[in-house]
């Protein structure tokens, strides 16, 4: 009887294990396509000809750009603090805003999606 208890109990730990381990694997295996999707997703951005515009003072500009993790370093973002010509040539009257290539404007913070639907991403 204690044979069986021990193989029963042997069983439970060692299922519990793969469970976890199978678990692990795809949490990471997720993050990682996740992470490659929001970089092809910013450089897609780039390559539409749209720009973010921002400051660094601003908490929704630093969450904008949040939403990209690494790849922010891959969008083109113009800080109007330091190119506040550029940014008054290109109508930016708020911070974050988005100009697109075709000259539309995104006011205020967007999500991934939107901005991979106004940029044909």
């Amino acid at each position: 009887m204690l044979d069986r208890k021990k193989k029963i109990n042997l069983i439970v730990v060692i299922s519990g294990i793969v469970l976890l381990g199978l678990i692990f694997y795809f949490n990471s295996n997720g993050s990682s396509s996740q992470t490659d999707n929001v970089e092809e997703l910013a450089k897609c951005i780039t390559d539409s000809g749209a720009k973010l515009y921002g400051a660094y003072w601003c908490p929704h500009c630093q969450e904008q750009k949040d939403l990209f993790g690494d790849a922010v370093e891959y969008l083109p973002y113009v800080e109007c603090t330091e190119e506040a010509e550029a940014c008054a040539a290109a109508g930016i009257q708020g911070y974050p805003s988005w100009v697109l290539g075709d000259r539309t404007v995104l006011l205020g913070g967007q999500d991934l999606e939107t901005l991979a639907e106004e940029t044909g991403c």
